[in-house]
């Protein structure tokens, strides 16, 4: 049996295959809505680039999903919520510099991180992380931007709407409460007109911004619609992964 998981795979069966690319789901440790698993965004994140991974082996590029880093940044509030986890920026670049240390010192020269968690920020740590690893490549996809969600879904999703549950109702159905028991996912916005309008930016203080920890109403998310949107996602994936692994950058 081929595997496209590390946490799956043996050393025996690591020994006895080439991997072409590194894939590395990151998501974070949080609430989602009232009737998501804390583990969303992992979840999505591993699950999208399997199936990518999948797809890219059917064309001859074999890519290994590493084990996903639960570590995200959490807006103020968030971290009042129980069991919510907030990374900082430095740990999260640490904890990225070991890899990509590991990696290059094992002859891997490339990486590709899948995020899942809309307040994670990447950029400049693999700015830092190309001056200082010149003959490594690390690339960023949000798998949620990749695709617009509009003729997907009905009703826009920030975080554990439409589209996030759909997602996981597709993938992990057993672990979506009904959603009966979710919330409208209603936001509080800035009564500041320049931070709707996105003139400025300041992080969303996340128990006055919503009240049950969702932006987006989830009420019309189903598994159908979310297969749907994930396999697009992982084809475009699948074409990136391929693209890393068959031309250089320039």
């Amino acid at each position: 049996m081929v595997h496209h998981e590390l946490a799956a795979t043996s050393l025996t069966e690591i020994k006895a295959s080439v991997i072409d690319l590194a894939i590395l789901p990151w998501g974070a440790t949080e609430p989602h809505n009232l009737h998501l698993p804390y583990g969303t965004d992992c979840l999505a994140s591993t699950s999208i680039s399997i199936d990518a991974a999948k797809k890219a082996a059917l064309q001859g590029v074999r890519c290994m999903v590493l084990p996903a880093i639960p570590l995200g940044s959490q807006n103020p509030g968030q971290t009042d919520m129980p069991l919510c986890i907030h990374a900082r920026y430095e740990t999260q670049k640490a904890i990225l510099t070991d890899i990509v240390a590991s990696l290059q010192r094992q002859g891997f020269r490339k990486l590709v991180i899948v995020n899942g968690h809309g307040g994670n920020s990447f950029k400049n740590m693999i700015r830092d992380l190309a001056v200082d690893y010149p003959d490594f490549t690390v690339v960023i996809a949000n798998w949620y931007d990749i695709i617009p969600q509009e003729g997907y879904f009905e009703n826009r999703d920030d975080h554990a709407g439409e589209m996030e549950t759909s997602v996981i109702m597709h993938y992990f159905p057993e672990l979506v409460l009904p959603l009966s028991e979710a919330g409208e996912g209603t936001e509080t916005r800035f009564s500041i007109d320049s931070l709707n309008d996105k003139t400025a930016w300041t992080p969303r203080h996340w128990t006055k911004a919503t009240n049950d920890t969702g932006v987006g109403n989830p009420k019309l998310a189903t598994a159908e619609k979310g297969k749907r949107y994930a396999d697009v996602v992982s084809d475009r994936l699948c074409k990136l992964f391929i693209e890393l692994t068959t031309k250089e950058l320039y």
